[in-house]
C-alpha cells in the first residue's frame, strides 16, 4: 500500500497501523494446533472454537500493534532515526488521542470474540484473555526494554495458542496438551521470534539510543546473526522430532522452509545495516508463514 500522502485518522491510516504482513504471526499458532487437532480427532473437530480463536487471534495482534505504535511514540522509540516501516502515531497519520481510543476498541472486540471460548472451555479461559491483554500491554510499555520480548514471543505466539487452539477444538475430555503438542509449540514459537529477532536486529542502534535494551541488544549484533540462524534450525529439529516416528515423508518437509530460513539469513548478515534489511524482514515473515503451512500438512497427513 502506498505510504503516500495519508489522511489523518483515514481508513488507509488505519490499516497500515494495523500491519497487515504480521498477521501471520497471529494466523500460524492456530494453523497448527488446529491440524494437531484435525489428526488426532480424525478430522471430527469442534469448528466454532477454532473460528473463535483465529478471530481473537487476529484482533489481539492488531491491538498489540495499536499499543506498540501508541506507547514507542510516546517514549521516543520511534523517531527520525528509525530505520523500519513508518509508524501511524509517528508520522502523524493517527492522532494519539484516536490511537487510544482504536486500543481500547481492539481490546474490547478481543474481548468480545474470546468470551464466548468460555462454554468450551470453562472459565479459565477468562484469566488466559485476560494475560493475553494484560502482557499485550506490559510488552510494549515494559518487558520489550528489558529484553524479556522472546520469552514472550515463546509464551504468546508458541505455548498458549498452540496448546490452547488444540484443547478446545478437540472434543470434550481431551487433555490440554501432549508432548507432541509441547514440541509443535516449541517449535512454532522459535519460528515466529526470527522476526523479533530481525526486527530488533535492524534497530539495534537506535533501541541502543532510546535505552530500549532488547535481547539483541544484550548480546550484540554478531550473536544475534547467530541466535537468528539458530531458532530456525531448532524448529526444525524440533519438527523432525514430532514427525520422525509417524511419517518420514512429513518429517522433511520443514526442511523448504530451513531452505528459505538460511538463503534470508545470508542475506541478512550480507546487508548487516541500513533500511534494506526491512527485506530480510519481509521475507522471514514469509518463512514463517511458509513454515506454519508446511507444519500444517505434515500433521495431517502423518
Amino acid at each position: 500500500m502506498n505510504e503516500v500522502d495519508v489522511k489523518v485518522n483515514s481508513l488507509k491510516a488505519w490499516i497500515l497501523a494495523s500491519r497487515p504482513k504480521t498477521l501471520s504471526g497471529a494466523a500460524v499458532p492456530v494453523m497448527i494446533g488446529t491440524a494437531l487437532a484435525m489428526r488426532d480427532a480424525s478430522f471430527d473437530i469442534r469448528i466454532m472454537p477454532a473460528v473463535l480463536c483465529f478471530l481473537f487471534a487476529f484482533l489481539m495482534q492488531i491491538d498489540a500493534n495499536f499499543v506498540n505504535d501508541y506507547f514507542d511514540y510516546v517514549k521516543g522509540a520511534d523517531d527520525e532515526n528509525r530505520l523500519g516501516p513508518k509508524r501511524a502515531c509517528a508520522q502523524g497519520w493517527i492522532t494519539e488521542k484516536a490511537m487510544r481510543r482504536g486500543m481500547a476498541l481492539t481490546t474490547v472486540l478481543s474481548c468480545m470474540v474470546g468470551l464466548p471460548l468460555v462454554v468450551y472451555g470453562g472459565w479459565h479461559m477468562i484469566v488466559v484473555g485476560a494475560a493475553c491483554v494484560v502482557f499485550c500491554f506490559l510488552y510494549t510499555t515494559c518487558l520489550s526494554y528489558m529484553g524479556l520480548g522472546d520469552v514472550l514471543v515463546l509464551l504468546f505466539f508458541g505455548f498458549v495458542p498452540v496448546c490452547l487452539t488444540y484443547y478446545l477444538d478437540m472434543p470434550s475430555g481431551a487433555p490440554l496438551f501432549s508432548q507432541e503438542v509441547v514440541w509443535a509449540s516449541l517449535a512454532c514459537g522459535l519460528v515466529i521470534d526470527t522476526l523479533l529477532v530481525v526486527n530488533n536486529y535492524r534497530d539495534i542502534d537506535n533501541d541502543r539510543r532510546s535505552g530500549k535494551k532488547t535481547l539483541v541488544v544484550r548480546i550484540g549484533a554478531r550473536a544475534s546473526e547467530k541466535l537468528y540462524l539458530g531458532l530456525g534450525l531448532t524448529a526444525c529439529i524440533s519438527s523432525f522430532i514430532l514427525f520422525y516416528d509417524r511419517s518420514m515423508w512429513a518429517a522433511f518437509l520443514p526442511l523448504v522452509y530451513l531452505a528459505m530460513h538460511i538463503s534470508t539469513y545470508r542475506e541478512m548478515i550480507r546487508i548487516r545495516k541500513g533500511s534494506e534489511l526491512n527485506r530480510v524482514l519481509g521475507k522471514t515473515a514469509r518463512n514463517m508463514f511458509v513454515y506454519g503451512l508446511l507444519q500444517s500438512v505434515g500433521l495431517i497427513i502423518a
